[in-house]
């Protein structure tokens, strides 16, 4: 469903992400993890058609991107790590405003939306987007793409300013629609997150994957015996290092 070859992103002799291969599978949830400053947003723009790649090639749903860009963005939802909506728009306006931008079928993209609202507690559909909280409009950003049921779904940092509650209905959603079939490409700290609920997982540091699989593979590549993906990532981006950082403190 999602495939790059040879991805690469440079800006002036800098190079954000190089030679980045993925091979992601209809109905998987895909962590991207790495350190500040590692690639994952600038990677996910690239994927996403809202910034222009240097080198190499993106393909989504067997279609390449470059080629299919309008045709493509219809079949993806995304959810960056700063909701940006048109504040001076009510919250019913701007679901209004997606309904029409992806020609939804609005009876049924309604019923769905209502049903995430009561999921979320949202309430303030009446109110200016511009009085929203971040929480607030993180749940209003998450509902606009799900109500559509996308064929692939970006999410980076999908749980910043949510709630707990809020937080773990977003994880059983993921999985509910991964479960028919959405394949959904995800970035986050958390690492617990990513632990429990990717099939598989990338990690980029410095513009490349250093290691990809599932959990049992990344254990596989820990030369000191570490099973948790907290001590994993540390170890392979070489941030291990910690306890002797903060003994120094």
């Amino acid at each position: 469903m999602i495939k790059t070859i040879n991805l690469t992103k440079n800006f002036g002799d800098f190079a954000a992400v190089k030679n980045l291969n993925l091979d992601i599978k209809k109905g998987e949830i895909y962590g991207f993890l790495g350190p500040n400053g590692a690639g994952k947003t600038t990677t996910m723009r690239m994927l996403t058609g809202t910034l222009n790649y240097t080198s190499g090639s993106v393909i989504i749903n067997d279609m390449d991107l470059r080629k299919n860009e309008l045709k493509l963005k219809s079949i993806m939802g995304v959810v960056p790590d700063e909701p940006k909506m048109y504040e001076n728009l009510k919250g019913f306006e701007f679901i209004e405003f997606i309904m029409g931008i992806y020609n939804c079928k609005k009876e049924e993209t309604q019923k769905r939306f209502e049903e995430i609202c009561e999921a979320f507690s949202i309430d303030f559909l009446s109110n200016y987007i511009g009085d929203y909280s971040h929480g607030m409009k993180q749940k209003l950003m998450v509902s606009s793409v799900l109500m559509r049921k996308p064929d692939v779904i970006f999410l980076d940092e999908p749980t910043v300013g949510l709630d707990a509650r809020s937080a773990k209905i977003l994880k059983m959603l993921i999985e509910k629609y991964k479960n028919e079939g959405s394949t959904i490409f995800l970035t986050t700290h958390i690492l617990e997150i990513a632990e429990k609920m990717c099939d598989r997982i990338g990690i980029i540091n410095k513009g490349e994957i250093i290691a990809e699989g599932t959990m049992e593979d990344l254990k596989k590549l820990s030369t000191t015996g570490q099973n948790s993906l907290e001590d994993i990532f540390l170890e392979l981006t070489g941030e291990d290092e910690i306890s002797d950082i903060v003994d120094e403190i």
